[in-house]
């Protein structure tokens, strides 16, 4: 193993701009009073979003919620093949058989992770650090990973690391994310903290 001064540290990634930025109603938020629908329904929009533009899926989000019934978690937790099909005919949405399925799969593990530890609050409670929580995040649920995940819990009020210290650790930047970020530090409702 070489000696820490010699190892390769990986370069914090450029700062990347986007051509707009996203019209400040458009930027997402917190949410308050978080229900375990709106963990469905955030979770699945992080995993829709991932590789695709913000502004793609913003704007096919009516459909994406008229198609899981406004994300009831009890209805889409209960979903079968009929309801992947049904999903992969509906116009307006992404046509992923995959990441339909992962929301399908997240409702279950949502439903299990309240009956389990009470409440999705008090399951990521139980997690001293924000590595070990994602550790975790990404062996229990369907397409969330650490992206995903840090947009996850900044919009349902949990801790998040500082963004500048998290984006050092990524390979890209990701701009939306730091418009998203930015803004819910300049409305008092960032969740990053320093020792997570």
């Amino acid at each position: 193993m070489l000696p820490l001064a010699m190892a390769k540290r990986r370069a914090t990634p450029a700062v990347n701009l986007p051509k707009r930025a996203t019209p400040l109603a458009d930027v997402p938020r917190r949410v308050e009073r978080v229900t375990l629908d709106d963990h469905l329904e955030i979770m699945t929009r992080a995993i829709f979003q991932a590789g695709l533009s913000w502004a793609f899926i913003a704007a096919r989000w009516d459909a994406f919620r008229a198609a899981f019934e406004n994300f009831a978690i009890a209805r889409v937790a209960d979903y079968g093949a009929f309801d992947i099909d049904r999903l992969l005919h509906t116009e307006g949405i992404v046509h992923s058989r995959k990441k339909l399925a992962g929301t399908v799969e997240n409702a279950k593990t949502l439903v299990q992770v309240e009956r389990t530890f009470g409440s999705v609050s008090a399951y990521i409670a139980g997690f001293n650090t924000y590595r070990q929580l994602l550790a975790d995040i990404r062996g229990r649920f369907v397409f969330m990973g650490d992206l995903s995940s840090y947009y996850w819990l900044f919009r349902t009020g949990n801790a998040v690391p500082v963004f500048d210290d998290w984006i050092a650790a990524q390979s890209s930047d990701h701009p939306r994310m730091r418009e998203m970020v930015l803004t819910g530090r300049a409305e008092g409702t960032s969740t990053e903290r320093a020792d997570y």
